[in-house]
């Protein structure tokens, strides 16, 4: 083998690496601004064109719009972990129960694309969704906490937080730059109704498995996979 020729080899390779590099960044941050602006609706043509790169070079980067949207989102995803995590800290459970809401409900607001992603699952972002079962852990003690302090009403479910979303992402996407703020009246209003005492019973709330289901087929990729056991 001749050194001098494995050197020159290897240096060729390294620009092609450092190229493909900085396609994914510009893929990352045209992903950014066009799911931001747009939603998760926006295809992956139009992220293409945002980057300025081919479709090909879109698809060698990112095979799947749920790797797309798990790498954009990962940061988004922690800091809605942190909300629940820093709401959990507040020595007022309701307190910190009203903060998490009001918060989670915001970073929706500020960013079309993340106000679709609380209400989607995405079965292959491995990572993305272990982080969301995190912060949905630690959301249920929140709510255990704040119900024994008799604020939040007792017949309140975790599934009224992810319908909470649902609806929040509606009125966001609705209403877009014509009336910003529409959201926070929405909000005020759903945790009114969710303090103690209740001013009357409420419907049956929908069994996990079918909320499951919701979130997925609203993903991009569609109903590509089971909802998970939850029987063990």
């Amino acid at each position: 083998m001749n050194p001098g020729a494995q050197h020159s080899d290897d240096s060729a390779a390294q620009p092609l690496r450092s190229d493909a590099e900085r396609n994914r960044g510009r893929i990352i941050a045209a992903a950014r601004t066009v799911f931001g602006r747009d939603g998760l609706t926006a295809s992956m043509a139009s992220v293409a064109r945002e980057a300025g790169v081919g479709i090909a070079t879109m698809f060698r980067r990112f095979p799947t719009k749920e790797e797309l949207v798990a790498a954009v989102f990962s940061d988004r995803m922690d800091a809605y972990a942190d909300a629940v995590a820093v709401a959990l800290d507040d020595p007022d459970p309701w307190h910190g129960f009203v903060g998490y809401v009001e918060a989670a409900c915001a970073m929706q607001a500020a960013d079309y694309g993340f106000a679709d992603v609380l209400t989607m699952t995405f079965p292959t972002a491995k990572e993305l969704e272990e982080r969301r079962d995190e912060a949905y852990q630690a959301m249920l003690k929140l709510i255990k906490r704040a119900k024994a302090t008799g604020r939040l009403r007792e017949d309140f479910d975790p599934s009224d937080l992810v319908l909470l979303h649902m609806a929040n992402a509606g009125v966001v996407n609705a209403t877009g730059d014509a009336a910003p703020d529409a959201w926070r009246r929405v909000v005020a209003l759903m945790i009114q109704s969710f303090e103690a005492p209740a001013r009357g019973p409420l419907p049956d709330s929908p069994e996990h498995d079918a909320l499951y289901q919701a979130m997925l087929r609203a993903s991009p990729e569609g109903p590509t996979a089971p909802a998970p056991d939850k029987s063990g």
